[in-house]
């Protein structure tokens, strides 16, 4: 075992590090808040909004993730070069990167995976609680942030942690598209030195802290939310 390399590749580790933290916190934040609606709106409706929504996480979950970050960044990102008003407007410096396209990527799968997880919350809430606060003169909105959401959003919090652990694990997928996180930087490590074990036992390492931390976190989160309402 040779570790003679690490200090020279300790900043781009460090770099990789801060990356991956970054595509898993954005993807997962935003993918809440597309998830949160498109769970809400297949068991509510209006019925053609519930099967545009049934219809993206069947398809997003139906193909890999891999085959949609190269779509998005071999398909969009080839297509706006050839678009003069996109190539001259501010978003062009973004739309040009990788990494918009591997954050556009992880967020809709986790919004499709969470999508449906969040739907079979919001039916596990037990409707006489709905139907109490209805009979209080609860306003819809009311009901939803004060008694519907919250419950649901206990229910799934178990399966969510496991679903951030697993979204943390398809982050080095993006790798393949120049976006140099820790699997990246790894891969790099290898072609350079011609190690091939040290930097995938380090990879290893790193993934098994941040899911260590991942889990604390979660475990966390559960003790603060009260099991009843």
């Amino acid at each position: 075992m040779n570790w003679d390399w690490l200090p020279q590749y300790s900043t781009l580790l460090l770099h990789g590090i801060w990356l991956t933290i970054y595509l898993l916190v954005t993807s997962c934040v935003l993918g809440m808040l597309f998830a949160i609606p498109i769970g809400l709106v297949q068991v509510t409706g209006p019925r053609p909004l519930a099967w545009i929504a049934k219809g993206f996480c069947t398809a997003i979950r139906g193909t890999p993730l891999l085959v949609q970050i190269w779509l998005l960044y071999y398909g969009l990102g080839s297509l706006f070069p050839s678009i003069p008003w996109i190539r001259e407007s501010f978003m062009w410096p973004v739309l040009r990167e990788g990494i918009f396209y591997g954050v556009l990527a992880l967020t809709l799968s986790f919004a499709a995976y969470e999508g449906e997880i969040m739907r079979g919350g919001f039916m596990s809430v037990p409707r006489g609680e709905l139907e109490a606060a209805r009979a209080f003169g609860m306003s819809p909105f009311t009901i939803l942030h004060r008694i519907w959401f919250p419950r649901a959003f206990r229910l799934v919090l178990p399966t969510l942690g496991g679903e951030v652990i697993g979204q943390l694990k398809a982050t080095p997928l993006v790798a393949t598209i120049t976006i140099m996180e820790v699997f990246g930087v790894g891969s790099k490590i290898r072609q350079d030195t011609y190690h091939v074990y040290e930097p995938l036992l380090l990879v290893a390492a790193i993934y098994f802290c941040l899911t260590f931390v991942i889990t604390r976190i979660f475990g966390w989160i559960e003790r603060q939310v009260p099991q009843k309402r």
